[in-house]
């Protein structure tokens, strides 16, 4: 397993996509498995470094491993813990992709796109952090 902590602020985004890359880059894994495993990873850090302390700046820990799936395939489980204020990203209904846009709620596709994308998503609140767990099957190239 690999751990970042590192301050949750936008500015560190880079930094956290360096560490996903590198351990990533061992495997061949499908270019679109590495976008939806990124963008996710861009949501879920950046909704940490706005809201999670806001207006102060705390650390956030990132913590990625791989295991084998039932089947046998790699799945890639990446944790993201704070201190910050607590909040279960997963406990806000899903947005209304249907409804015109002027009657949409604002807020919401980001957490409800890593929802979709991801295998799996979890949310705890454990010895005072937050933690969100998602987990994906990197698909082999064809």
């Amino acid at each position: 397993m690999k751990e970042l902590k590192i301050e949750a602020t936008v500015e560190n985004l880079a930094k956290v996509f360096s560490f996903l890359s590198e351990s990533m880059e061992s495997y061949d894994c499908d270019p679109k498995v590495k976008r939806q495993i990124k963008l996710c990873v861009e949501e879920l850090f950046v909704n940490i470094a706005h809201y999670a302390y806001n207006p102060d700046i705390g650390l956030a820990e990132i913590s990625i491993d791989t295991v084998a799936g039932k089947d046998g395939k790699p799945r890639m489980v990446i944790s993201f813990a704070d201190s910050g204020k607590p909040y279960d990203p997963l406990s806000r209904p899903d947005p209304d992709i249907e409804a015109d846009l002027e009657d949409r709620q604002i807020g919401g596709l980001g957490v409800y796109l890593v929802r979709t994308t991801m295998d799996s998503v979890e949310y705890e609140h454990r010895n005072g952090h937050n933690i969100t767990t998602i987990e994906k099957e990197l698909k082999g190239t064809d």
